[in-house]
C-alpha cells in the first residue's frame, strides 16, 4: 500500500460518525419525529455538559502549565515517598465529578511520571465523599461514618501497594505484545 492510499483512509472516529449519521437518516425515514426529538435531546445534553467540558479544559491547561514532568515525579513519582501517598489520598477525597472526566487528567499525570500505585490510591479515595459525610452521620451515626472512611483510606493504600507491586512500570504486565 502506498502513501496516497494510506492518507485517503478514514479514521475510526470518522467512520463511527458516518455510521451514526447513516443510522439516523434511515431512522428518520421511518419515524422523523423520534429522530428530531432525539436530536433535540442531544442538543440539550450538549448545552448541559459544555460548562463541565470548559472547566475540564482549564483544569488540564493548568495541569500542563503547573505540573511539569519534574514536579510530578517529585510529588507523585517513584521517589515521592510518604508525601506522594498523602497527596494521592487527600486529592482523591477532595476531587469530585465523574471518573470519565478525570481519566484524561490522570492519564496525563501518569505520562508525566505519576506512579501506578498512587493512581490507584487516588481513584479508590474518590469513594470518601465529603458532601455525603453529614448525610452518612445522620443515617448511620458518627462511629460508622468514621470507620467506613478510615477503612476506605486504609484499603486504598493497601490496594495501591498491591497494584504497584503487580503492575510495575518496568514490568509491562498488560502490554499488547504479551
Amino acid at each position: 500500500m502506498n502513501n496516497q492510499t494510506k492518507k485517503q483512509k478514514l479514521s475510526g472516529g470518522t467512520k463511527f460518525l458516518l455510521a451514526i449519521l447513516a443510522l439516523y437518516a434511515i431512522a428518520a425515514l421511518f419515524n422523523f419525529q423520534f429522530v428530531f426529538e432525539s436530536f433535540l435531546g442531544f442538543l440539550r445534553m450538549l448545552v448541559r455538559i459544555t460548562p463541565i467540558l470548559i472547566v475540564v479544559f482549564f483544569i488540564m491547561a493548568g495541569v500542563n502549565f503547573y505540573f511539569t514532568p519534574p514536579k510530578v515525579k517529585k510529588y507523585l513519582g517513584h521517589g515521592s515517598g510518604f508525601k506522594g501517598w498523602l497527596y494521592a489520598v487527600i486529592s482523591g477525597i477532595l476531587v469530585s465529578g465523574p471518573p470519565y472526566i478525570l481519566f484524561p487528567l490522570l492519564g496525563e499525570l501518569k505520562e508525566r511520571g505519576m506512579k501506578n500505585s498512587l493512581l490507584a490510591v487516588f481513584l479508590y479515595n474518590r469513594n470518601v465523599k465529603i458532601p455525603f459525610l453529614p448525610v452518612m452521620v445522620f443515617y448511620f451515626g458518627l462511629s460508622f461514618t468514621v470507620a467506613v472512611s478510615v477503612f476506605i483510606i486504609f484499603f486504598s493504600i493497601l490496594n495501591g501497594l498491591l497494584l504497584g507491586w503487580w503492575v510495575r512500570d518496568d514490568k509491562k504486565v498488560f502490554s499488547k505484545a504479551g
